[in-house]
């Protein structure tokens, strides 16, 4: 087996920038490499060897690389805000590829707003999510019950999953990055309303 080096996520992995993953590693599939965890958009500056925690990331992402491809085919993940979709294109830039899915489910954009936003030649399409996970929103999207994949382990799942989500077609309105800025809305407190 070749490692991560050799696949899309093998310059993420060197920055450090593939954190708290439930699953990092070869799939199922021949040569397929799948990833779920966050991607660190922007660090904290680092006083001596302590280790922050990322300012802010792509949080639950699914995503695979194919074993010497150098672009991502999908993926999904979770924006606290629509503002950091600029910097997913920048700290992604060279591994998006035009004809790739990008799913990014964001805090605080219209619950009923589904956009597809072009960042240079990268189309990304932006979703509401509410009080759910992007699990369970690709899950929805793709039309996969849970009953489907129940007897398989984490990378198994993660295979089905995002061989269902390459056919899916969302209907979007087209919108600009910055009339996004302009329409998005103050970004929720994610820790209200929970028990303590």
């Amino acid at each position: 087996m070749t490692s991560i080096d050799n696949t899309a996520l093998g310059r993420l992995e060197k920055e450090g920038r593939l954190v708290n993953a439930v699953l990092k590693g070869w799939t199922k599939k021949e040569g397929r490499f799948g990833f779920r965890g966050d991607i660190a958009l922007r660090f904290q500056p680092q006083l001596a060897n302590e280790k922050r925690p990322p300012d802010y990331s792509i949080e639950q992402v699914l995503t695979i690389a194919e074993r010497g491809d150098p672009t991502i085919p999908i993926l999904a993940g979770y924006l606290h805000s629509f503002t950091y979709l600029a910097d997913v294109a920048q700290v992604l830039d060279g591994t998006l590829s035009p004809d790739g899915r990008y799913f990014i489910f964001c805090n605080n954009i219209d619950l009923l707003a589904k956009y597809r936003t072009k960042i240079g030649d990268i189309t990304f399409c932006v979703l509401p999510c509410e009080e759910s996970t992007v699990w369970k929103e690709m899950m929805d999207l793709a039309g996969v019950d849970k009953n489907d994949i129940k007897t398989f382990d984490t990378a198994g799942k993660l295979d089905y999953l995002i061989d269902a989500a390459k056919d899916i077609e969302v209907s979007c309105t087209e919108l600009s990055y910055k009339e996004g800025l302009s329409k998005m809305g103050p970004v929720k407190n994610r820790n209200e309303n929970r028990p303590v």
